[in-house]
């Protein structure tokens, strides 16, 4: 059997067992569906990082990113998987994670498969955007609305110096750029305008500008 036919059974089984944890916590310990959505926003964005090692197919990217948009989507329809999708607030969050994932795949592949190019984007939309959730969502009520979603002032911080320590880090581990000075000011560019497409995002479109964001400035940093 094709070994990365066994791959993609592997990792659907493994998020298949992050959906069950996160409905076995919602359902049975009672933790609330904001963080059992953040769990498994978490969750798959640390899974998609096996991606570039266990499948060098896009086709194969896209058949389990499709598999489960697919999932998602009958979720929604359904109403099952409450642990993601018992929120008060309509947001297409979860149906765009797997496309943004497939987006930075094709991206990976177009960057000459450089890992780099995949793990900045999907890690900064994995950690970045829960802790600005809950950073904001805990902080005094001091809320600036952007666009049509109010976003705490306090959250974007959050939100910027963890993209800006991810992106440093990641620019020395892959040795993408030499000099002190350009790897700041780098990160913080990156930082900034991914800060700047979450804060305009509203209803889970922010799981696609915050990756596309990244990877636009890390073009025009590479090519212009």
């Amino acid at each position: 059997m094709n070994k990365e036919l066994i791959n993609i059974g592997i990792l659907a089984f493994l998020f298949l067992v992050l959906f069950a944890i996160a409905e076995i916590g919602y359902h049975f310990l009672k933790i609330k569906p904001e963080w059992t959505r953040k769990f498994v926003h978490l969750g798959t964005g640390l899974l998609a990082l096996l991606f570039p090692v266990m499948l060098k197919n896009q086709w194969y990217v896209l058949i389990l990113c499709f598999s489960f948009f697919i999932l998602l989507k009958l979720s929604l329809k359904f109403y099952f998987l409450k642990s993601i999708n018992d929120v008060p607030r309509k947001s297409f969050g979860s149906l765009a994670f797997p496309v943004s994932v497939y987006g930075c795949y094709l991206a990976f592949c177009f960057f000459e498969r450089q890992y780099f190019y995949f793990y900045l984007p999907i890690l900064i939309l994995a950690i970045c955007d829960p802790i600005a959730a809950v950073v904001g969502k805990h902080a005094p009520e001091n809320k600036t609305k952007f666009g049509e979603k109010c976003k705490t002032l306090i959250g974007s911080l959050a939100f910027f110096v963890t993209a800006f320590i991810i992106s440093f880090v990641l620019i020395i581990a892959f040795k993408n750029y030499v000099g002190t000075l350009n790897i700041v000011a780098y990160s913080m560019l990156i930082a900034l305008v991914a800060t700047i497409a979450e804060a305009f995002s509203s209803k889970g479109w922010d799981n696609i500008t915050i990756p596309a964001s990244v990877l636009a400035t890390l073009f025009v940093l590479k090519y212009l």
